[in-house]
C-alpha cells in the first residue's frame, strides 16, 4: 500500500480519521474533529490509560515516576495554587525555566488545566536572555529552578516557585509544596478556546535574537493527530510488523517541540510511557537505560543518534529491544540511516524522520524506513491536513522540481509571535507559513536543500551547504561539519569548510583528501575554497542545530550547556 493510499484509507469516507473544514483564524482549513478542545481536555481523558490511569505515564533517570492518574492529580493541585495564591487567570502568562524533570512537566500540566499560557524558556539561557524573555511575555509568575535563577543574578520582577527541591531563596514556595497543599482539587472548568493560546516556545535563535512562537491548544491538538497519522500510516502500509512494545526515550528538552510535543503531550494523548534523562546528553547513560528498562524507540537529534549507534560500548548493552529510531531537526544522511540499520538490527525496518519547526508544531512530513530507502535525501510526505508549497521570494508558488521557499499551511501553523507583529508578517501569510528553509516538491515528496539563511552564492550560483556537511560527515575521518560562507571580491562567497576530526589529532593530508572526496560526488564549484580543521565539538544549541554565527566568529556562544 502507498502512502497516498494509505492517508485515503485513513481520512476517506469509514477512515479512523474525519477531516472536516474550520475557521481558523478567518481561514477556511480541513482539520482532524476530535473530541478535545483544550489541553486541558487531553489531559483528563488520560485517566482511562491502563484502565484507570495507572499505567505509567513517566520514568526520570533519577528514580521518579507518575501514573497518568497522579499527573491529573498533580495539574489540579497546581492549577488551584496558580489561580488560589497567585492569581492567575486564563490567558496570563507563567514562565516555566528549567531543566528535564518532574517539576517542569508538573508546571506545563498545571499552567494550561489553568488556562493559562506555558512560556518555555530555553533552559541553556543566560541571564541577560533570560531577562529578555521574561520582559517580551510579561508572565504573572516564574516557575524555575535553582541553577538558572541564579543566572538572573537579581529579582527577576514576578513571584518565583522552585520547580526543584533545591529552592532559591527569592522563591516563594516549591511545585512539590503546592501540590501536597492543594491535594485533592479538581481540574478547573474555566472555558478554554481551541484557539486560545496554550504556550510560548522560543525559536532556536541560530540567527538573531530568538522569537516567542504562540502555540494554540488547537496547534498541540494538530500536531497529536499528525503524530496519530503517522502511526496509522505505519499500521495500514505494514500490518505484520510489531508494534513498539515498551517506553519510549525521551533526552529531548521540555522547553522544544520535540520534548513537550513529541515526548510529553504526545504520552498523555496515547498513553505510551517515557523514560526521561536529564543533564548533559551521555550515551553510556542511554544504552544502560535502554537495557535496564527495555526502551522500544530512540529519537533524537542526528548528533545524538551518531554518538549512541558509534559508542564503543554499543555492543556491551542489550539493545534488542529498540524495535524504532527515528527524529528530526535536520535531514538524516542515508549513511547515519544505514548505520541505524546495521547496528539495530530490530529497528531495520522502523529507521524514520520527520520534518516540522516550532512555528509548524513540529510536524508537517514525515518518511517511514521504505520512503528513506527509495528516496534516503527526502524528509518524505505531507501529513494529511497539511499542505506544502514551494515559492519564490514574492510568496508565487514554483512548478515541481523548482528549488525555493518551503512554505506549509494547516492547523499544526502558528498564528505568529509574542508581541512580534512586524516577524509575524513577514513569516505568515494567508495562514501559509515560511519556514525559511530551501527545498522542493517531486511526486508529492518533499527534499530539504539547505536553510535559506545558509545559502551561499558564489558567482551567482547557488551553492547549499547540507549536502557538502552530508558528503563531508561520511567521510571516515570526520567526526561533524558545517559548511559557511566566506567573502570574495569577485565571486561575492565561496564555501569554507570547517571540520572536526574523528582522532586526536587530524592526519597529514586530510584536507587534499576530503577535496577530492567531496569532488567525487558533487560539482567542483562545490568544494570548498578554504578549510579549518578542529578537534573540538562545534557549538551548538540545546537542540542540537550547529550555531553557523559562532562557528563564523560572528557571535558569542550565548548558551550555559547542561
Amino acid at each position: 500500500m502507498t502512502v497516498a493510499e494509505a492517508d485515503a484509507a485513513l481520512t476517506g469516507p469509514g477512515g479512523f480519521f474525519e477531516i472536516v473544514t474550520d475557521n481558523v483564524g478567518g481561514i477556511d482549513m480541513g482539520v482532524v474533529a476530535g473530541p478535545h478542545r483544550s489541553l486541558r481536555d487531553l489531559l483528563a481523558a488520560s485517566a482511562n490509560h491502563g484502565g484507570d490511569g495507572s499505567a505509567r505515564y513517566y520514568l526520570f533517570d533519577g528514580g521518579r515516576r507518575a501514573t497518568f492518574a497522579e499527573n491529573i492529580d498533580h495539574a489540579a493541585a497546581l492549577a488551584a495554587a496558580l489561580t488560589q495564591r497567585y492569581g492567575v487567570e486564563p490567558g496570563d502568562r507563567v514562565g516555566l525555566l528549567g531543566a528535564n524533570q518532574p517539576g517542569w512537566i508538573q508546571a506545563f500540566w498545571g499552567t494550561v488545566s489553568a488556562g493559562a499560557v506555558a512560556v518555555a524558556m530555553n533552559g541553556w539561557w543566560k541571564g541577560d536572555e533570560i531577562r529578555y524573555g521574561l520582559e517580551l511575555t510579561e508572565p504573572k509568575v516564574l516557575i524555575a529552578d535553582r541553577r538558572r535563577l541564579e543566572r538572573l543574578d537579581g529579582d527577576p520582577g514576578m513571584p518565583v516557585i522552585a520547580m526543584d527541591s533545591d529552592p532559591d531563596p527569592t522563591a516563594t514556595a516549591t511545585v512539590d509544596g503546592l501540590i501536597e497543599a492543594h491535594a485533592g482539587a479538581s481540574l478547573p472548568d474555566s472555558p478554554i478556546a481551541i484557539d486560545d493560546p496554550a504556550a510560548i516556545l522560543f525559536t532556536s535563535g541560530t540567527t538573531g535574537r530568538p522569537r516567542g512562537a504562540i502555540q494554540t491548544q488547537r496547534n498541540f491538538l494538530a500536531y497529536l493527530a499528525c503524530a496519530y497519522m503517522i502511526g496509522a500510516r505505519q499500521f495500514l502500509r505494514f500490518p505484520g510488523q510489531p508494534l513498539d512494545g515498551g517506553p519510549t526515550l525521551a533526552c529531548s528538552p521540555l522547553f522544544h517541540v520535540s520534548g513537550l510535543h513529541a515526548c510529553a503531550v504526545t504520552a498523555v494523548g496515547t498513553g505510551g510511557s517515557h523514560v526521561w534523562t536529564t543533564g548533559r546528553f551521555d550515551a553510556q547513560k542511554i544504552l544502560r537505560l535502554t537495557e535496564e528498562h527495555q526502551i522500544a524507540r530512540w529519537s533524537g537529534v542526528t548528533t545524538q543518534i551518531w554518538r549512541l549507534i558509534e559508542h564503543r560500548s554499543l555492543a556491551d548493552y542489550d539493545t534488542s529491544s529498540v524495535t524504532g529510531v527515528g527524529g528530526g531537526g535536520s535531514t538524516w544522511s542515508p549513511e547515519l540511516q544505514d548505520t541505524c540499520r546495521r547496528a539495530l538490527p530490530h529497528a531495520r525496518i522502523s529507521v524514520s524522520v520527520g520534518y516540522g519547526l516550532t512555528e509548524s508544531s513540529g510536524l508537517a512530513a514525515s518518511a517511514a524506513d521504505d520512503v528513506l530507502k527509495a528516496h534516503p535525501d527526502s524528509v518524505g510526505y505531507p501529513l494529511p491536513t497539511v499542505e506544502v508549497r514551494i515559492t519564490d521570494d514574492d510568496w508565487a508558488e514554483l512548478p515541481e522540481g523548482e528549488t525555493g521557499n518551503v512554505c506549509l499551511f494547516g492547523p499544526v501553523v502558528t498564528p505568529g509571535y509574542w508581541n512580534d507583529p512586524a516577524a509575524t508578517a513577514a513569516t505568515v501569510r494567508d495562514g501559509w507559513l515560511r519556514t525559511g528553509d530551501y527545498g522542493y516538491l517531486r511526486d508529492g515528496l518533499l527534499f530539504l536543500v539547505s536553510r535559506r539563511s545558509d545559502l551561499i552564492i558564489r558567482g551567482g550560483e547557488n551553492i547549499y551547504p547540507a549536502e557538502i556537511e552530508q558528503r563531508l560527515d561520511a567521510h571516515p575521518e570526520v567526526a561533524e561539519s558545517a559548511v559557511v560562507a566566506v567573502e570574495h571580491r569577485e565571486l561575492g562567497q565561496e564555501a569554507k569548510a570547517v571540520v572536526v576530526v574523528a582522532g586526536e589529532q587530524p592526519p597529514d593530508g586530510l584536507v587534499a583528501a576530503l577535496e577530492s572526496w567531496v569532488a567525487e560526488t558533487l560539482a567542483d564549484i562545490k568544494v570548498p575554497a578554504h578549510w579549518e580543521l578542529r578537534t573540538e565539538p562545534l557549538p551548538r544549541n540545546a537542540t542540537g542545530k550547529i550555531l553557523k554565527q559562532v562557528v563564523q566568529g560572528d557571535a558569542d556562544y550565548g548558551y550555559i550547556e547542561e
